[in-house]
């Protein structure tokens, strides 16, 4: 009988997944992982809920107390500070707009999680991620799929899974909705069946980015000027964390019609504002590469390509150019490309792979 450490959030995706597994005869551990310390969590909470508070915790050993497997509390809340909540903080404050749920994917949950549970004598971990792994002779490959339910599709933040990872990977839910996943749930008399699904950022769950860095980090950005894409003074701003490429509102400067943040000079220390016909561009380059679907990009590949998690793919065509990076070029111009986040690929419901947008 295969061992399976199911990592448990506290939430119904999760508790379904591990009781699927306990179903189809694998002898299920269920963690939850502790990733703030105590004032961490104390101050997330000031503005919301987060996940890793007490209540979190006790949803998922009820959940494991009821399908009849053990649950213990892992204390990794140092790799994710190191990992996430730093990287954040750094990467805002050198201009770039990280997407933290990448790096936890990467660093916690798909590498110190997995150490551990081989560690422990485990063959596989899983999660209540909405994909799907799979293994293919032909490439002879582990590959990463689409899940069935494409408007709860997570493999965005999932393209950094190695083919290590992938061969100790389980995911339960890909031939799942999320409707079907709610009616198992409230059948087994899951304690969290009909508990609303986390949309923020864990540790900022009021949103606001900005204060969380200010008080992660203990900086204060130096306010400086918007500037014109022609190199015109149009006012001040407040300190370049507090804008994202794309942003209209908020920005305290009238010129008698809309302006967006199209760039970030943090060695002026200027937001350039502009036109919207100025976020576009039809190519980007992206390094921290990981290939899944192939060993290696020998010639440039037809795909299709998405920047934002939320995005519907576009087509493209991706090149190697040395060094690790890569270029992605795009039949249609793109908006509001943004450094430091993730450019994803797909070959059809299949992940070719995916890398951090310079």
């Amino acid at each position: 009988m295969e061992k399976v450490m199911v990592g448990m959030s506290g939430g119904v995706d999760s508790s379904v997944a591990a009781m699927l597994l306990r179903d189809q005869g694998f002898e299920v551990m269920g963690v939850t992982l502790k990733l703030f310390s105590d004032e961490d969590i104390d101050e997330a909470q000031k503005e919301g809920k987060t996940c890793c508070a007490l209540s979190d915790v006790m949803d998922a050993r009820s959940v494991a107390y009821r399908l009849g497997f053990e649950h213990l509390v892992f204390n990794f809340k140092d790799c994710f500070r190191e990992h996430v909540m730093q990287d954040f903080a750094d990467s805002y404050l050198s201009g770039r707009t990280p997407n933290p749920c990448i790096e936890c994917n990467r660093h916690v949950k798909f590498d110190k999680m997995l150490r551990r549970a081989l560690e422990l004598g485990y063959d596989k971990i899983a999660t209540g991620h909405y994909a799907v792994c799979e293994y293919d002779a032909d490439r002879g490959r582990w590959l990463l799929k689409r899940p069935a339910d494409r408007s709860k599709d997570q493999t965005y933040v999932l393209y950094s899974l190695t083919q290590e990872q992938l061969s100790h990977t389980l995911f339960p839910l890909g031939g799942l909705n999320k409707t079907q996943v709610r009616e198992l749930a409230e059948k087994a008399g899951l304690v969290n069946s009909d508990k609303p699904d986390s949309q923020d950022i864990c540790f900022v769950p009021d949103g606001d980015y900005a204060a969380f860095i200010r008080r992660f980090s203990g900086e204060e950005p130096p306010q400086g000027d918007f500037v014109s894409t022609d190199g015109k003074v149009l006012g001040r701003h407040k300190g370049i964390i507090n804008y994202t490429i794309g942003q209209r509102k908020g920005l305290g400067v009238a010129v008698g019609h809309p302006l967006y943040v199209v760039r970030k000079d943090m060695d002026a220390n200027t937001v350039v504002l502009g036109e919207e016909s100025d976020l576009y561009t039809k190519s980007l380059v992206t390094d921290d590469f990981n290939l899944i679907s192939v060993e290696k990009l020998d010639a440039p590949m037809r795909v299709t390509a998405k920047t934002r998690y939320s995005q519907k793919e576009q087509p493209a065509v991706v090149s190697y150019l040395g060094n690790g990076e890569y270029m992605v070029e795009f039949d249609e111009p793109q908006r509001a490309v943004t450094s430091g986040q993730a450019v994803v690929l797909y070959d059809g419901d299949i992940v070719v792979g995916g890398g951090t947008i310079v």
